[in-house]
């Protein structure tokens, strides 16, 4: 693994070390090498100084995941700026709220994309504001890099606690209502890549599925494993479940990133080969995260590939505060997130405040380089950190006796009928094993005589009849699930609202559903 003071400086230090090493390839065949980013991204830096970007200066940009959105990522990183990448799922709500909080001088956006006009967007949202935009599609801004100041100077080495240059403001990605900004330095960055490279054994040789929003908190993650470990990213700017997959088995994925939606899709299209062909042939594993896996499907991608899914856990706030080790043992790994990562460490604290036992219960909370410097809004700093300085992910969640981490739930995902606490993630787990569930989250719905009923909503699985409300409740019951924590509505839906990590909307579905 490369070392540098600053993901920067290890820009330089790769393209020196692996100048000719494949960085990344695209859906249409463009190849980016270590040396060509580092020269693409000065040049970028050196245009966008000329529009009067900086050290410091808020930008804001919205992009698909293209090797020009890397370049962009990197060549702000040279200037020192403060970047905001923004999801392009988001609109003029939620990208007006972020270039004002942030205060952006700078707005960069596609022209079209997906059929949306995000300059228009931007135009509308930048208007009467000292925002100016930017349209960017294939043709970056350049100039001349003998004209740049030198960069600037950053360590993320320094110890955790004191501090670093915030060069980054992440918003979470939407499962709720309002949108946060999470500052983040390199140090961030380079915590959560390091966690998750190691326990996946990422090296050279490695060619990595990115098929997800770069402009996530992940995508400044892997572009420092990319940089670090020199592996090579297969980009595609839209994940279609045939064209993305062929693109991935013609440029031979070793990992095959990145979430539960995408490892769902690479099972079903293993499924339709004829017997002994093999999707991926030269795969090692599948890196899961940002939303909750059923722990039967860890087990359906062992038998379907040989390998299975080697999950981590983490937030826009925390990214990769767990990772699984890809030679756990398979129940390790269908069932848990794995232990913290180097340099992190957990608790689990109980509803009255009591730091919990083995096995037991409670919120997980968390140190280390990887969490936040805090939000833009400094006044959210007060609920998100406890009064000794551990975060508050809002998750519940148990370690067991070797520091694996399972997800059990949300602080706000627990249904409470009649005083009793039901976990929406149990119900689903033990739905997800039925033949005709494709995917499914429960949800509480407000109930004038209980407080709150459970809800599940359901895809059917590909080729499956709906589940009935009849089937539902025997499968539930045969699982071991008790009456109390049955759902009461069933609805069934063609596809469940995701966030662009994969997580579902549930605020979506209760208002859809009755829930406001």
């Amino acid at each position: 693994m490369l070392e540098a003071r600053n993901i920067w400086d290890l820009v330089v230090a790769r393209a020196e070390a692996t100048p000719d090493r494949e960085m990344a390839v695209d859906e249409d065949g463009r190849r980016m090498t270590f040396g060509e980013y580092r020269d693409r991204c000065e040049r970028t830096a050196a245009g966008l100084a000329r529009l009067g970007v900086g050290e410091g200066t808020p930008v804001s940009w919205i992009q698909p995941t293209t090797l020009e959105a890397m370049v962009l990522f990197g060549a702000l990183r040279r200037l020192g700026a403060v970047q905001t990448p923004i999801l392009p799922i988001y609109r003029e709500r939620e990208v007006g709220f972020i270039v004002r909080q942030t205060g952006a001088r700078l707005l960069v956006t596609p022209t079209t994309w997906r059929d949306f006009d995000y300059a228009a967007m931007a135009r509308d949202v930048a208007e009467g504001t000292g925002t100016e935009v930017l349209e960017v599609d294939r043709e970056l801004p350049a100039g001349d890099p003998a004209d740049l100041p030198p960069p600037p100077d950053d360590d993320m080495h320094v110890p955790t606690g004191q501090p670093v240059p915030a060069r980054y403001v992440y918003y979470t990605s939407g499962t709720t209502a309002e949108p946060k900004g999470a500052r983040h330095g390199d140090r961030s960055l380079r915590a959560a890549s390091v966690g998750m490279s190691e326990r996946l054994g990422l090296a050279e040789d490695d060619r990595f599925a990115f098929v997800f929003p770069i402009t996530h908190i992940a995508g400044g993650v892997y572009i420092h494993a990319a940089l670090a470990y020199g592996l090579t990213f297969v980009l595609d700017a839209v994940f279609d479940p045939e064209r993305t997959i062929d693109l991935l088995r013609r440029e031979q994925i070793t990992q095959g990133g990145a979430g539960t939606f995408f490892h769902q899709t690479y099972l079903a299209a293993q499924r339709k080969l004829p017997p002994g062909e093999k999707l991926f042939p030269r795969i090692r594993t599948f890196p899961g995260g940002g939303a909750p896996k059923p722990p039967s499907l860890h087990h359906e991608m062992k038998e379907a590939f040989g390998v299975g899914i080697v999950s981590g856990y983490g937030l826009t706030e925390a990214p990769i505060l767990t990772m699984n080790h890809r030679d756990a043992p398979d129940e390790v790994l269908a069932a848990t997130e794995g232990p913290a990562v180097a340099g992190t460490t957990l608790r689990i604290v109980t509803p009255d405040g009591k730091v919990a036992g083995v096995g037991e219960e409670g919120e997980v909370r968390a140190k280390g380089p990887q969490v936040t410097l805090g939000y833009v809004d400094s006044s959210l700093d007060a609920e998100a950190f406890d009064e000794e300085g551990w975060f508050r992910t809002g998750d519940l969640g148990t370690l067991d006796a070797d520091g694996n981490l399972t997800i059990t739930g949300r602080l706000k995902d627990v249904i409470i009928r009649k005083g009793e606490n039901i976990s929406a993630k149990e119900v689903e787990d033990l739905l997800f094993t039925h033949p005709k569930v494709g995917d499914v989250a429960v949800v509480g719905l407000p109930d004038p005589e209980t407080g709150e009923r459970a809800c599940a909503v359901v895809v059917p699985a590909p080729g499956a009849e709906p589940l009935t409300f009849d089937e539902m409740r025997e499968h539930l019951l045969g699982a071991g699930l008790i009456t109390r924590k049955l759902p009461e509505q069933l609805e069934i839906v063609d596809a469940l609202p995701r966030n662009a990590s994969g997580k579902v909307v549930k605020f979506e579905l209760q208002r859809r559903f009755g829930g406001g």
